[in-house]
């Protein structure tokens, strides 16, 4: 294999590194703030099940990433290069700002970037692009809407139940429903970047004529994701775990279980959905559930505001960087 293909493959795995260091708030905040797990347990807890995820997932996004944005044809070592340089530098900003962005959309809008720069529209995969953004709208409001439905469900079953004793059953609760989220976390997001690995070997005819992702390629993004876990973006804990609205163990439980039924349900349509988008709208979801005032909506405006321009501002620094290969 190439030196240059071997540098894109470790770049990319860098990517997953910091997708999981950046996304690894999503997995552990409501978990950390509820005092279910300490800091240290959560992430090691969230890092083997986004590890043990490829055992459950087919790999439909892998899939959509591949060959549903951009044809793969026109891919080059060039245009991934790029796209990973746009997607790294997005993620590393708002880890910085504190903001619970979406890694997925930031690789997505550099690979859309790159490729506008080298073809055009014509370039792109429309169907697959439709369908990643109706789901960047949806997912925050199904994840809303599942913990919503499953808090209400949850008051009523324990609504003769003493505080004490709710307490104590979601505690226990917690460790089920955070293992289920960090494994749709890990089966959907470590996916992202297998299918530019895969479409990355596949245009440098190392995959032979069929389009597929390597079992290799499969188990080193998980752990790289899984490592990057370990070290966790606690600037993003904080505000997911504490900003947008405080958190007990009941509510802990009911958005964690929400925003995994979303990510289930995303991963077996193949779409490359936002983890960050599906989970913080549980939690604003089962935050309202209490009061409307008990969620911070200026914080979530902030955060929506981030979102809106995740997709834009990778896709420039892709452009740009994908021009400064070129003159080189």
């Amino acid at each position: 294999m190439e030196p240059q293909l071997i540098g894109l493959i470790i770049l990319a795995l860098a990517f997953d590194f910091i997708n999981g260091f950046h996304d690894s708030a999503n997995s552990i905040a409501t978990v950390v703030s509820t005092r279910v797990l300490s800091p240290r347990s959560a992430v090691l807890w969230a890092a083997f099940f986004n590890f043990i995820a490829f055992l459950c997932f087919d790999l439909h996004v892998a899939n959509t990433i591949g060959k549903g944005i951009v044809d793969p044809k026109i891919v080059d070592n060039a245009i991934i290069g790029a796209t990973l340089m746009g997607a790294c530098v997005w993620d590393l900003l708002t880890w910085y700002w504190g903001l619970p962005t979406s890694s997925s959309h930031a690789l997505i809008g550099g690979f859309i970037g790159a490729a506008l720069v080298k073809v055009g529209s014509e370039a792109l995969v429309w169907a697959g692009i439709k369908k990643t953004l109706l789901f960047m709208i949806l997912a925050p409001f199904l994840g809303m809407t599942m913990g919503s439905i499953i808090g209400i469900a949850m008051y009523w079953i324990c609504r003769n139940s003493s505080p004490g004793k709710v307490d104590h059953w979601f505690r226990k609760g917690q460790l089920l429903s955070a293992s289920l989220y960090s494994l749709g976390h890990g089966g959907n997001d470590a996916q992202k970047t297998m299918g530019i690995i895969a479409v990355l070997l596949f245009s440098a005819g190392k995959l032979g004529p069929e389009f597929h992702v390597p079992t290799w390629v499969v188990l080193s993004c998980h752990a790289a994701m899984g490592v990057g876990t370990l070290f966790g973006g606690w600037r993003i804990v904080k505000t997911m775990g504490q900003r947008v609205a405080k958190l007990r163990p009941f509510d802990g439980f009911a958005a964690e279980t929400g925003g995994a039924m979303t990510l289930y349900l995303a991963s077996a349509l193949g779409v490359p959905v936002s983890t960050t988008h599906t989970i913080t709208g549980a939690i604003m979801g089962v935050g309202s559930l209490r009061r409307m005032s008990a969620v911070k909506w200026d914080v979530g405006g902030r955060i929506v505001w981030a979102w809106i321009m995740t997709i834009p501002a990778s896709a420039l620094v892709s452009a740009i960087t994908y021009k400064v290969f070129q003159a080189f």
